[in-house]
């Protein structure tokens, strides 16, 4: 056969060079290049794979099988022989196989099963940009199995778009990069018009695109979902024989991926609705036009409510650019992209490590033995916690974090850890069902229209069942989509032959026997109806749930919850089954104590004491029981942080003392003064306050008294003698009176003095060893403000004229000297007669 050219071919003998001279190497080249199918076929015959295999992870299914079909065609063999592939639940290779592509899991069980890879001369990691968990995992521990145990391993890491500077280094490796063969692309921003939603605005654009140019049309759409609906609408739109709608994403099957990879027929142009699986890896012949949504779906790990789910999220300007690209590959194209010129989005996606859940990383690493590789972004230490506390929890690590011998069968099985516990806990009568759960587990719903809003997840398994069963479609499963359950079928046969299952599930089963399956995958998920309110649910994590209120579970005691959204109150559960509570009681029977409770009763300001039965975090029985001495402090404590210090009774004598003793510490740090804020005195009540509290169960039983003891004690002798002198809490003014002073936060003290009272003095007050001056509020003889200064001597000189002027014949009875500076002070009125 011919053998075509690739833009990469110029650069395969640099390729095998650099790999001869050192095991590691980053290959940058863009979509279309021929870096996925060349490179394995240029290295199969290097001297130092001395007749080892290579292995190249490919991120998806579609692109492995098409890479693998590809390279084998090239070498006119089937698939299988000298290349083969193998993903989950579908395996072609041989004893001959010397190239084979692999996906998801795959790598690291062969690593797991085999550190040394004895059989393996070299791993590529392809589409590395996409930044997958387990490419960042592969990739992490062939470095580690090449630095301790296989030096001769070679590692190359390939990409399409891929900050190669910053790879080299961390791999220590040469960059060789391809410039790909490509032609020029405009990129066009057609605006949605007033009232237009995304899918009119997709198939317009679609049609124009086709109008515009000549050959097919590729259009990139977030999911399954809607590209289901741009068939639709396409078909109602378009209504032309020469043009041919195919969708392309990973929940085809084989020959749907085969039909929307092949070309169109001869005068057929071609429209190829995909997810992000076409950006890279595979080869879409004849495309000109790009429509561009500029969404994907990707999983979001939410911490709050433990839950994976993917969302609909903006790709970022790396994947914008790829897919672009696709235009150009055999002429010049066009990308419309269905978002705003002025929008800016991110420079790179966001590795999956860190925002995913990472309870099969976690287990990963307790089977390596070690969590310390040479991560390009090591995976955050939270997440990671919170991740081993679950395996901990499923029992598939130990108190001291190793791995046991649940959790060893668990990553042989391959499913995740919640679902593999679930799983391996069955019983050999239930496994036909595991698989079914399993599947519908990680497959998208199936029931569609009504069908699709119910939160009873048996609903699903019901809907699998009538269909395999053929039942008839127009029955209580309607609403079910056949295809979307084909597609579950389809995995349920995979797991049914991973777990010696020979016959599938039928019927109805058993209400229970759901959620007894699956409360072993989310044993933290438990929820126990509210006595109070049946919409209402306590989930064994301490938080709070609730049903809606069309829900097909109202008056179920007990269930394990399966999807929910997290708010902020209490969560909304959207997928459960219902459970028989014996089970817990029989396989966590370790989860149930009884415990002494102390809490804070907020109506009642007042401590309570329970003796409890509870599991994990729900409570079964609660009976109150007298408070202790020691129980009491802390509720108190924990009362006031909650309330805030103003829950507690100053007096007002302790409140202006704080606020002088603060002031006074702002001014003056270099006397050490305690730190008596809020903030601070929240964060040391056990320190100051316990002592107090002891032998009280209530707030009201705190007197000021007590507040005043504790305030006291926390200043020495010296400090309150500073206090005063520094900040007191009053002043003598010149007529002999003693004046408070009124002290606040941030600010200076007020003197509030009758004018008359201040004559002879010439300057205004200060404290704080004369660095804070007192603000003065100078009063009429009514006690009425007439100027608030803080330069007194000003106001004798410019003021004080026209207040005398103004106020002298209103009170005649006081006096209004002319020389205010030498007039004698007094508080009173002029005596009679003057």
């Amino acid at each position: 056969m011919n053998t075509p050219i690739f833009p990469i071919d110029p650069l395969l003998p640099d390729i095998r060079s650099s790999l001869a001279a050192q095991p590691r190497l980053v290959l940058e080249a863009p979509p279309g290049a021929g870096k996925t199918t060349q490179v394995p076929l240029a290295l199969r015959n290097e001297p130092w794979l001395a007749g080892k295999k290579i292995v190249m992870l490919e991120p998806r299914r579609i692109a492995a099988r098409a890479a693998a079909q590809f390279m084998a065609q090239q070498l006119g063999e089937a698939v299988g022989q000298t290349v083969g592939y193998r993903i989950r639940f579908e395996s072609k290779v041989s004893a001959a196989t010397r190239i084979e592509v692999v996906t998801e899991g795959i790598l690291t069980r062969l690593v797991q099963a085999d550190p040394e890879l004895a059989g393996v001369g070299a791993i590529l990691f392809d589409e590395f940009h996409e930044r997958h968990l387990a490419g960042d995992l592969g990739a992490a521990l062939a470095l580690d199995i090449q630095a301790t145990l296989r030096p001769d391993l070679r590692v190359v890491v390939m990409s399409a778009t891929l900050d190669g500077e910053r790879v080299a280094q961390w791999l220590d490796a040469p960059r060789i990069s391809s410039p790909g063969r490509s032609f020029p692309v405009r990129v066009d921003y057609p605006p949605a018009r007033a009232q237009e939603n995304v899918e009119h605005h997709l198939v317009r654009v679609i049609r124009q695109a086709l109008t515009e140019n000549e050959g097919d049309v590729l259009a990139f759409l977030p999911g399954r979902r809607e590209i289901a609906r741009a068939q639709s609408a396409l078909a109602q739109s378009l209504q032309r024989d020469d043009v041919e709608v195919v969708a392309l994403h990973g929940e085809l099957s084989l020959a749907e991926q085969q039909l929307a990879l092949a070309p169109a027929e001869p005068s057929t142009r071609r429209i190829v609705l995909a997810t992000n699986v076409a950006e890279s890896s595979v080869t879409l012949p004849g495309i000109r036009a790009v429509v561009d949504t500029g969404l994907a779906r990707a999983p979001r790990f939410d911490p709050n409510s433990g839950f994976t789910r993917l969302e609909t999220v903006a790709i970022s300007q790396a994947s914008a650019d790829q897919r672009a690209g696709r235009a150009g590959r055999v002429a010049e194209g066009t990308a419309y992209r269905l978002w705003p010129q002025s929008r800016r989005l991110d420079a790179a996606r966001t590795p999956e490590i860190m925002q995913a859940e990472l309870s099969g990383l976690a287990l990963e690493l307790a089977a390596w033995g070690s969590a310390a590789l040479p991560w390009l972004d090591p995976p955050p230490g939270g997440a990671l916690a919170q991740a081993r506390a679950l395996l901990t929890g499923l029992g598939a690590l130990d108190t001291r974090q190793r791995i046991t011998p649940l959790g060893r069968r668990m990553l042989e099985l391959g499913a995740t850890p919640r679902l593999g516990a679930a799983a391996l806990r069955a019983p050999e009568t239930l496994r036909a069902l595991v698989a079914d759960l399993l599947s519908l587990m990680e497959a998208r719903s199936p029931l569609r229209g009504e069908q699709a809003r119910s939160d009873d997840f048996r609903v699903r398994v019901t809907a699998l069942h009538a269909w395999r069963d053929r039942r008839s479609a127009t029955g209580y499963h309607s609403g079910a989509d056949a295809g979307a359950l084909a597609a579950v079928e389809a995995i349920s046969k995979g797991w049914r032959r991973r777990l010696d299952v020979r016959s599938a599930a039928s019927g109805v089963p058993h209400s229970h026997a759901v959620g007894d399956l699956l409360l072993h995958a989310f044993p933290d998920r438990l929820a126990r109806q509210d006595e109070s309110n049946p919409l209402r649910y306590t989930l064994s994590n301490g938080r709070g749930a609730r049903l809606h209120e069309q829900t097909a579970l109202m008056g179920e005691p007990w269930l394990v919850v399966l999807d929910l959204r997290h708010e902020a109150r209490d969560s909304l559960v959207l997928s459960a089954a219902p459970f028989d509570p014996r089970v817990l009681e029989r396989d966590y029977a370790d989860q149930f104590q009884r415990v002494r409770s102390v809490r804070w009763n907020d109506e009642r300001a007042a401590v309570e004491a329970f003796e409890e039965h509870r599991f994990a975090a729900i409570v079964l029985e609660r009976r109150s029981v007298p408070v202790q001495a020691e129980d009491a402090v802390p509720a108190l404590l924990a009362a006031i942080r909650s309330r805030g210090l103003d829950a507690l009774p100053w007096s007002e004598a302790a409140r202006r003392q704080r606020v002088r003793m603060q002031s006074l510490r702002e001014w003056m740090p270099e006397l050490g003064l305690p730190d008596v804020s809020d903030d601070y005195l929240l964060g040391t009540l056990h320190d100051w306050l316990a002592p107090y509290l002891q032998n009280k169960r209530k707030l009201d039983a705190v007197s000021e008294n007590d507040l005043s003891q504790a305030l006291a004690a926390l200043f020495d002798y010296e400090q309150r003698c500073q206090l005063d002198a520094h900040a007191p809490d009053s002043l003598t003014v010149p007529s002999g009176q003693v004046r408070r002073l009124e002290y606040r936060p941030g600010d200076t003290p007020v003197l509030a003095v009758k004018l008359q009272e201040l004559f002879g003095l010439a300057d205004t007050p200060r404290i704080a060893d004369g660095r804070v001056p007192v603000t003065l509020h100078l009063l009429s003889p009514a006690g009425r403000p007439i100027q608030v200064t803080q330069d007194l001597k000003g106001f004798w000189e410019r003021t004080y004229p026209e207040v005398k002027k103004e106020l002298k014949g209103r009170y005649p009875k006081h006096p209004w000297p002319d020389d205010p500076w030498t007039a004698t002070p007094t508080h009173r009125a002029k005596p009679r007669g003057t």
